[in-house]
């Protein structure tokens, strides 16, 4: 009689302690990749109508899709938080391991309060989020389950905008910079002569790198306007690649001007075109490899993760050496020395040259993905077709690094130092992402123990 009431005691304790769960076929509809893509997609197009400068995007991207990867985690055993590898990040709260979650719902949901928190177009995203959580609804989620995993969501974009909150963004807003005037320095370049863009963000916090100067750049060639000087042969080196672009090389330059905000002016009359940033390009170069490959929605959003905080430290470190060399743009030497008429192909940027940003967060971008996915993965990029770019198909992700770096040259807007330097500096900072940022947990092993 005891034995029997004994067990019947522990099948009791059993069934109460039993977790809950989620019907396979929930999951398997809710974590369709192709959803999350359409997501990343409208926060681009976001940043885009907002007109965020390219530093400012890839810090959008870089909060957002980390909450994104910590609300999704928890769902797949192969991955962990990236909470105490990050720089001052503390893992997000955990879920209740008794009780069923959407995580698909709940990282979407995390990375829709977080992208909307850090962008202005409030209007854009209330349409979305309600057209996108009425396919959620629809696919027959309990009601319970559903208002758990968007609570958990929230509880995680939380988590993440608190992170946020205490990186310095705040407190460099409306700094201005002031021009010396020294020989060889910037000076603020036509047709919009606009101010200095950021002057203040390698003060914000980095994701990974132990500090901003990390991975310090040589000196830059000494300006020096003697014809045989090496600051005058690089300078020539733009003056005759723009005079004698061939049709390739302005094409090049046109896919990868990632200009978000080209100035036209007619006349009297200055008006500007809005389009893709740098981050906005690589990311949806993420997605077209994600679709190519078939990977689910926990890779899509491992590779979206990485990537973006390599584009975010890279910025931080390309700006840190930015403002400390603050050399001269090619145009600006140009017109004041032999050919007042001449212009770069593309717009020169509002900000120092030396090192190229495109050519660093590429390059960082370009080395997560290859560790991530592959080293000779090929690609067709129709990223900025609808902005009459074209189309370029690469062998690899650092075949599309050394072109977007190059393309700054034939653009006219930077010398080649500034480019292979940026590129060099850039693979440093995605190779330290990959080596401090470990998302998957056999990967964590490997790092503990790796092979004598």
């Amino acid at each position: 009689m005891n034995f029997r009431l004994l067990s019947l005691l522990f099948l009791c304790f059993l069934y109460g302690c039993k977790k809950e769960s989620l019907p396979e076929e929930y999951n398997m509809k809710a974590a369709d990749p192709k959803l999350f893509h359409e997501t990343a997609t409208h926060l681009t197009d976001v940043i885009i109508h907002d007109i965020f400068k390219p530093p400012v995007a890839s810090r959008i991207y870089g909060y957002s899709f980390l909450a994104a990867y910590e609300a999704l985690a928890p769902g797949n055993r192969e991955y962990q938080s990236l909470g105490n590898q990050l720089v001052k990040f503390n893992s997000p709260p955990k879920p209740d391991t008794a009780l069923a979650y959407c995580f698909p719902l709940a990282s979407i949901k995390a990375f829709m309060v977080v992208g909307r928190t850090l962008t202005f177009s409030g209007n854009m995203w209330d349409s979305y989020e309600k057209g996108l959580l009425k396919q959620f609804q629809a696919m027959g989620i309990p009601e319970e389950v559903y208002e758990r995993s968007i609570a958990y969501g929230d509880t995680v974009a939380k988590h993440v905008l608190a992170y946020s909150a205490k990186d310095h963004y705040k407190e460099i807003r409306g700094y201005r910079y002031t021009v010396t005037n020294k020989p060889g320095t910037w000076v603020p370049t036509p047709p919009a002569y606009a101010d200095a863009c950021e002057p203040m963000w390698n003060t914000v916090r980095t994701f990974a790198m132990d500090s901003v100067t990390q991975f310090r750049c040589p000196p830059p060639a000494k300006y020096d306007l003697a014809k045989d000087s090496k600051f005058m042969q690089l300078a020539m080196e733009v003056y005759n690649t723009g005079n004698n672009l061939t049709d390739d090389q302005k094409a090049t330059a046109y896919f990868w001007d990632d200009n978000a905000f080209v100035t036209n002016v007619v006349g009297h009359a200055m008006f500007a075109n809005k389009k893709m940033t740098p981050a906005g390009h690589w990311m949806a170069i993420v997605r077209t490899v994600a679709l190519d490959k078939k990977l689910d929605l926990m890779q899509s959003v491992e590779a979206y993760t990485l990537g973006a905080l390599s584009i975010y430290d890279a910025f931080i470190a390309c700006w840190d050496e930015k403002y400390r060399t603050v050399r001269i743009r090619p145009e600006t030497v140009i017109n004041s020395n032999w050919d007042p008429n001449w212009r770069p192909f593309l717009e020169t940027p509002a900000f120092p040259e030396y090192v190229s940003g495109h050519s660093s967060i590429s390059a960082a971008c370009g080395v997560v993905l290859t560790h991530l996915i592959g080293n000779n993965v090929a690609f067709t990029d129709s990223t900025e077709k609808k902005y009459g770019h074209g189309v370029k198909s690469f062998k690899s992700f650092e075949e599309a690094y050394w072109d977007a770096s190059i393309s700054r040259v034939y653009g006219g807007i930077h010398y080649r130092d500034g480019v292979e330097e940026g590129t060099h500096l850039g693979q440093k900072v995605g190779e330290n992402i990959w080596q401090r940022a470990i998302t998957r947990r056999s990967r964590n092993m490997l790092a503990q123990n790796p092979k004598p």
